[in-house]
């Protein structure tokens, strides 16, 4: 469900991100760990990005379009772009989900049973945690996209950018800008949020949160995993 408030104050200049996640995979409706594992949309994802990139053409024009360089992120962008008459996707590593090491590959319940302690490290609270197998860390994924995304803002000062990425990514930027709430639910594929972020990207205000009002229309709004132990529903 959309939310909209200010966690933080605001002030007049500002960077206007508009976070997009990307649409579903075969990989997301079967609940298996993707990570940096490169899965491509389904025709579901496809239709959620269609759909997705069409509200996006509606509102105000955009300066650029970043993404994550992982297929499932990409190809939404470049539907999006099309749409928004943006001239080329910027592609950005730092954009990708969190590595989750040994669990990649493997769905919820296979990584309970074949890799536990992987798996135990997953789901602890300690966000230094490591995981085997290469698996970064939640300061480490914490630390990567939101660096990244405060150098965007200085980039784009004044201006208004989509950035398409992933559930992971998504949660450590709503932590980054409300540090003292919890994150905001599931994020399902192609819910669209909106960040201002101000003051030589050092102030983050949220202005919207997950929204998949796009998606009501199209009967393309399905559950998928947000990233982290607290949406081991549904998949990255």
């Amino acid at each position: 469900m959309a939310a909209a408030g200010d966690c933080n104050g605001s002030t007049a200049n500002f960077t206007e991100v508009v976070l997009v996640r990307h649409g579903e995979t075969s990989w997301n409706a079967s609940r298996i760990l993707q990570g940096h594992i490169d899965s491509e949309l389904n025709d579901i994802g496809r239709q959620q990005a269609i759909a997705v990139a069409s509200h996006l053409s509606k509102q105000e024009d955009f300066v650029a379009i970043y993404s994550s360089d992982l297929r499932r992120a990409a190809e939404t962008a470049r539907i999006i772009a099309s749409r928004c008459n943006l001239p080329e996707v910027i592609l950005d590593p730092s954009l990708r989900e969190r590595h989750l090491g040994d669990l990649q590959g493997l769905t919820m319940r296979d990584a309970q049973k074949q890799k536990p302690i992987a798996y135990k490290h997953f789901l602890s609270a300690k966000r230094d945690q490591e995981l085997p197998g290469g698996g970064e860390s939640l300061i480490q994924l914490h630390e990567r996209c939101t660096s990244f995304l405060e150098n965007l803002a200085r980039k784009h000062e004044g201006g208004r950018i989509i950035v398409v990425t992933h559930g992971g990514v998504l949660r450590e930027l709503y932590r980054r800008a409300c540090p003292m709430e919890p994150p905001n639910g599931k994020i399902m594929n192609t819910a669209v949020s909106v960040i201002h972020i101000h003051e030589n990207g050092q102030n983050w205000t949220i202005k919207k949160w997950g929204d998949v009002s796009h998606l009501e229309e199209v009967g393309a709004k399905e559950d998928a995993f947000g990233g982290d132990k607290t949406s081991v529903k549904c998949l990255m």
